[in-house]
């Protein structure tokens, strides 16, 4: 029976360590992890956010990037970073896996200036650049994360990295060499609590590994086999007594764990799927979790021990988010799917509106570049905690999957198709579309989710990095 397999996966042996007491990095306006703080896609600042701009309209700077990549950029301080790849799987014409290379690049947010870049080699062999899975989204999916004096980087099979924020590399640690058993490529992001540095490497070695952020010493590891399935970035959960629990959502089931030695807490059964490609979100005690796969959204208490699915369930609805993880603000819960914004009383999990994300104008798609075509349109399928779907240009045509999350400041939400089309719309109870913006007008492909701090919106394609700013009419003189 399929319970049976369910609980041999959670039951499996739960490694224990001993580790510092933990809490979440506090970096005030910066956006230090995917989808910011605490995963939520929320801005932690009330600065004034764009509604419009162009490629002629308030781009502050435009860089290109040293390689393609799919992973979200995060912002610390005056700086932000972003991880590429390069040397193999960059086109039609795959080439030669032993040119493989990782990029983790640093830039100066007011300038847009590259201030250091870092190259890594790949440890192989890696996952085939073939569809239906790493075409999709490439060898740079996972975000980086920082604690504001150091930068890390997870590049799967090639381990996790350390930085500090000059560009001195600290230390390397692999945390396996496996692969998921769809061949789909990694894609979850490391996060930190406190002083240590959880890392999701359920395609490497079917486990949640914890790691001491400053030496990479590994002090536990939480291992389940059902983590080969898993493509989303936990989350922490503060609970009334001042614990914290590392919550991540997991085929069947969400998962509450000790992130001080990876104990497992407690499990809740979830959605009817053997897979979980979305990022659970937090708020206050309540974990939520939207999945795709067979249409699945669950509101969860956190705390309590081991099976917790009679007893901390709030509300469950069948709702799909395909690959994309919501937003949950002000008791209302917003998401994507197949081009419908969804908005749910999160209390409840009643819905308060569904409506239709206008189309943009009809134009003419831009050639396709040397190396693009075909093949990258192949797959409908790929990796998760990164989108919606709706008409992104791939290919030669429309139609693709989009794996951008929503995210949210000064009352909008930001929602960016696959294609490039950033779709505006207010917060509220009442759908308003205000905009559909774009940053260029060639083709490239925007499958990672922004990042926001200080007003700025932070947006990487597979080819450039943008700064999207309110200009004034002296701005840049």
């Amino acid at each position: 029976m399929v319970w049976d397999l369910k609980r041999t996966a959670f039951m499996a042996a739960l490694l224990g360590g001993v580790v510092t007491a933990c809490g979440n990095p506090a970096q005030g306006q910066d956006w230090v992890r995917f989808r910011g703080p605490n995963g939520s896609g929320v801005a932690s600042d009330d600065a004034t956010t764009p509604t419009r701009w162009s490629p002629e309209e308030n781009i502050k700077w435009k860089i290109a990037l040293p390689g393609k990549g799919v992973s979200s950029p995060i912002v610390v301080g005056d700086k932000v970073f972003v991880t590429c790849y390069s040397g193999y799987g960059m086109g039609r014409e795959e080439g030669d896996q032993k040119d493989l290379k990782r990029h983790l690049v640093c830039i100066n947010r007011t300038s847009g200036e590259t201030v250091w870049e870092k190259t890594v080699d790949a440890v192989l062999p890696e996952d085939p650049w073939a569809p239906p899975g790493v075409s999709e989204h490439g060898y740079a999916s996972n975000t980086p994360v920082s604690d504001g004096e150091r930068v890390y980087v997870f590049f799967g099979k090639t381990g996790v990295l350390a930085f500090d924020l000059e560009g001195n590399q600290l230390w390397q640690k692999s945390v396996g060499t496996n692969s998921d058993p769809r061949r789909w490529g990694t894609s979850s992001s490391p996060i930190l609590v406190d002083d240590v540095l959880v890392v999701p490497a359920g395609a490497e070695s079917r486990a949640i590994v914890g790691l001491n952020k400053m030496t990479g010493e590994q002090l536990w590891v939480a291992d389940a086999e059902s983590m080969g399935n898993v493509w989303g970035t936990p989350a922490v959960v503060e609970l009334a007594d001042g614990k914290k629990e590392l919550v991540i959502g997991a085929p069947y089931e969400i998962w509450g764990l000790n992130p001080a030695d990876g104990q497992l807490n407690w499990y809740c059964e979830a959605n009817e799927s053997d897979q979980f490609n979305s990022s659970v979100v937090v708020h206050e005690d309540v974990v939520f979790a939207l999945e795709g796969q067979d249409r699945g959204a669950i509101a969860v208490k956190a705390g309590g021990s081991e099976d917790v699915s009679k007893t901390n369930v709030v509300w469950q609805g069948r709702y799909s988010g395909r690959f994309g993880s919501p937003i949950v603000h002000n008791d209302r819960m917003y998401f994507v799917s197949a081009g419908i914004a969804h908005c749910l009383n999160a209390t409840t999990g009643e819905q308060i509106y569904k409506a239709r994300l206008e189309t943009p104008p009809a134009q003419e798609p831009p050639a396709a570049s040397a190396g693009e075509g075909a093949a990258a349109g192949e797959a409908a399928g790929g990796q998760g905690g990164r989108g919606g779907q709706r008409g992104g240009r791939r290919g030669g045509g429309f139609g693709s999957i989009d794996y951008s999350s929503p995210v949210m400041a000064d009352g909008k939400v930001y929602f960016t198709t696959r294609g490039g089309d950033i779709h505006v719309y207010r917060a509220g109870d009442q759908f308003e579309q205000l905009a559909i913006n774009r940053v260029t007008a060639e083709r490239e492909d925007f499958s990672a989710t922004p990042a926001i701090s200080r007003g700025e919106i932070f947006i990487r394609s597979d080819k450039h990095l943008f700064c999207i700013a309110e200009q004034t009419p002296d701005a840049g003189k």
